[in-house]
């Protein structure tokens, strides 16, 4: 025996945490087979089957099989080849669990029942042309006659979600929601409503123009931030300066009931869905997410409607 270390599977177990049942199998089944035998027929290993022994613990620990292992050390199969195959099942498997995880988030927030769980769990394993299906209909239904008006067709490219191969949790959640609204009757009627009255607004001549909601949220955003009352006297500059601008800019400024129209279009684009869409957009496309127009379109619908003459009996 020459005069190099040797080690007993007691030590092996100390030095690699592994039990000394575990040792004894490998030495036994000749993944990790002893360099020699004490006097007394004990195994004896020595800094090679240590190292050989390191590797196999750290492949077992990545989740890889003893037959693959077995061919590594043997040096049967190169093992930046193994790991490149296991590294791609460990991504298909990750996806599984993200798809997973997401559908039992969603269902756990909303205490879904059996029915609603497996709608949520058919939108998860949707492939990527049902997906894109589902999206060009509702686009399809709320742009109906309006995708050769120019400029229309960047609008429906900017409003079409893409789900990346590898989504996160969070964006296969989004997923899950949005296709949900896509599918909602009310949503896809109020949203078409929408966007016949955004055409009519900019059916003049000229450079693209903000619509009624734009120009609200730029002209009420200093008020929110003050805390102005919408009701006060003090937010009629503020309902006036909107008034103008939405008149000007849309060539409405000769119509009686231009606030009566404005009102219109603000109630018809005040849908936390709306919003809600948008956000959702962002998070699946990986865009920054806009501030809610909510809060300014709510504050100018109660200006507005304060200062309308009450209707004749």
């Amino acid at each position: 025996m020459s005069g190099e270390t040797r080690h007993t599977i007691g030590d092996l177990a100390r030095r690699t945490g592994l039990s000394v049942k575990t040792i004894r199998y490998y030495a036994d089944s000749g993944i990790v087979p002893p360099t020699d035998r004490s006097p007394a027929g004990y195994r004896l290993f020595d800094a090679e089957a240590v190292a050989r022994l390191e590797l196999v613990r750290t492949l077992r620990d990545l989740g890889l099989d003893l037959t693959t292992i077995r061919r590594v050390v043997d040096h049967e199969v190169p093992l930046h080849e193994v790991a490149a195959a296991h590294a791609e099942a460990l991504a298909v498997q990750i996806r599984v669990l993200r798809l997973r995880q997401a559908v039992l988030t969603v269902a756990a927030r909303r205490g879904s029942g059996p029915s609603e769980v497996d709608d949520l769990h058919r939108l998860a394993k949707l492939t990527t042309r049902e997906r894109g299906r589902l999206v060009d209909d509702f686009l399809g239904s709320v742009f109906a006659d309006l995708d050769d008006v120019p400029g229309y067709p960047g609008v429906i490219v900017s409003m079409t979600p893409e789900l990346p191969d590898d989504p996160s949790t969070e964006q296969i959640e989004a997923w899950l929601e949005l296709a949900e609204l896509c599918r909602e009757p009310e949503f896809r009627a109020r949203m078409r409503r929408l966007v016949r009255q955004h055409a009519a607004d900019h059916d003049v001549p000229g450079l693209p123009r903000p619509d009624a909601v734009a120009v609200v949220r730029d002209a009420v955003a200093p008020a929110l931030a003050a805390g102005l009352d919408p009701t006060s006297p003090d937010a009629d500059p503020v309902v006036a300066t909107v008034t103008s601008r939405y008149a000007s800019l849309h060539g409405h400024s000769d119509e009686p009931d231009l606030a009566r129209r404005l009102l219109d279009r603000l109630v018809l684009a005040n849908d936390p869905r709306r919003d809600r869409y948008l956000d959702l957009l962002a998070v699946l496309n990986g865009w920054s997410t806009g501030d809610a127009t909510a809060p300014a379109v709510d504050w100018f619908i109660r200006a507005l409607r304060q200062r309308m003459p009450e209707p004749a009996r």
